[in-house]
């Protein structure tokens, strides 16, 4: 397979950059996302499942749960906005080095800068800034990898590319649980291994990444009411994007109150004697089977030309591990419940990715469109945290927030047969 793919022209006047992607991509070509992906959420996920919720413990064991969530909602701020921007913006860039590598430089930097600041934090203020600056570097990466996804790899392959982009993201969840373990309570050196991962991920995407570069006379003129206008799609011209974005949002919401207070779930409920050993057992049971259905249902919906019915059938199982988690609370059914989410999570990583690529409404801004796509997945890690905070606190506890992440899953299944130009 090419480095290079070929693009279907249309005209003489279309450049390769915004072109339509024929050939298929190389291994290499992959690899060089996959590592990206991979790094980025080490960074994300280290921090979220381990890190801060030690930090947030030293600093206020009492209020842990509220620090937990405060930390994480304001930096899901930061990436509501960052992730779209971001991608705008690269839509936009015409350096010789193409539109997405120079973000994902950038990003890099400030997500290295701000892990540092992580690692010798010893307040709410400094963690939530640093956070902050970490999910907008990180977002400018992750907003700039998956729109070359759709840039430079053809329809037919998408999920199979998907699946391993999804498998990236997988290992990287992995490779937090394996960090947070490893430091034996050490935060500092937890940031500090996360800081160097996500700077070496990057190393092959930008050598050997495939990124046209875009003519400067194809850059309109900056005005920023026609800038800030682009971030608006239409519902009612582009219905099944808007599909797709709201089942995303709902599917992401189930998931995130499923993981997000799954330290506490197990020092609080289940009584583990090592809770941050247990977060590793969960998460590498998660990790195999997400990393085995996201390459399986990806070769598969691209094999079969389909791609809703997976979408809803690992949204289902989503919510059957929710109920798992929320009807048995001990550590072997833990176990089952990581696996069927991971079963269905990694299925719907593959397979919604490609969803999404093929209702996007411009060839010319799919960074932009991407962006837009993935507050479908920020938006959620505002929102999650306080539903579970509430669900927990105040609403009967761990089995209510469960309960709850079921109920949206199974609406994110049905919901998803809205979408109609997709088979």
């Amino acid at each position: 397979m090419s480095d290079a793919p070929s693009v279907v022209s249309g005209s003489a006047d279309v450049p390769e950059a915004l072109a339509e992607p024929t050939r298929r991509v190389s291994s290499r070509w992959v690899s060089s996302v996959v590592a990206v992906n991979w790094g980025i959420n080490v960074a994300f996920f280290a921090p979220i499942n381990v890190l801060i919720g030690l930090q947030a413990t030293a600093i206020d064991e009492s209020q842990k749960e509220a620090i937990l969530s405060l930390v994480t909602a304001c930096g899901a701020m930061v990436a509501l906005f960052a992730n779209p921007l971001t991608g705008a913006l690269s839509d936009r860039t015409s350096s010789r080095f193409g539109r997405r590598r120079p973000w994902v430089l950038g990003g890099v930097v400030i997500a290295v800068a701000a892990l540092l600041v992580m690692s010798g934090a010893t307040s709410v203020a400094v963690m939530v800034l640093a956070w902050s600056a970490l999910q907008l570097g990180a977002n400018a990466m992750y907003s700039t990898i998956f729109a070359a996804i759709p840039d430079r790899v053809p329809v037919e392959q998408r999920g199979s590319v998907g699946g391993f982009a999804a498998m990236g993201q997988t290992l990287g969840i992995l490779t937090g649980a394996v960090i947070g373990f490893v430091i034996n309570g050490n935060v500092p050196v937890g940031y500090l291994l996360c800081a160097v991962l996500i700077a070496l991920s990057v190393v092959l995407y930008l050598f050997v990444g495939d990124d046209p570069a875009l003519p400067r006379s194809l850059v309109s003129p900056w005005k920023w009411s026609a800038f800030l206008a682009g971030f608006w799609v239409s519902p009612r011209k582009y219905p099944d994007f808007a599909w797709a974005w709201i089942t995303r949002f709902l599917m992401f919401v189930g998931n995130q109150l499923t993981i997000v207070y799954l330290l506490f779930f197990l020092t609080d409920v289940i009584k583990h004697p090592d809770p941050a050993g247990g977060v590793l057992v969960l998460t590498g049971v998660y990790a195999v089977m997400t990393i085995a259905t996201t390459v399986l249902a990806g070769r598969w919906s691209d094999a079969v030309g389909k791609r809703r019915v997976f979408v809803a059938g690992s949204s289902s199982l989503i919510a059957v591990a929710a109920l798992i988690m929320a009807f048995a609370p001990v550590f072997p059914a833990a176990v089952v419940g990581a696996a069927v989410l991971g079963a269905g999570f990694g299925a719907y990583l593959a397979v919604d990715f490609a969803l999404l690529t093929q209702v996007l409404p411009s060839s010319a801004n799919r960074a932009k469109d991407l962006g837009v796509v993935n507050i479908a997945a920020s938006l959620p890690q505002v929102i999650a945290p306080t539903i579970a905070l509430i669900a927990v606190t105040q609403l009967g506890g761990y089995r209510v927030m469960f309960i709850l992440a079921a109920a949206i899953g199974l609406l994110a299944a049905v919901l998803v047969y809205r979408i109609k130009s997709v088979p």
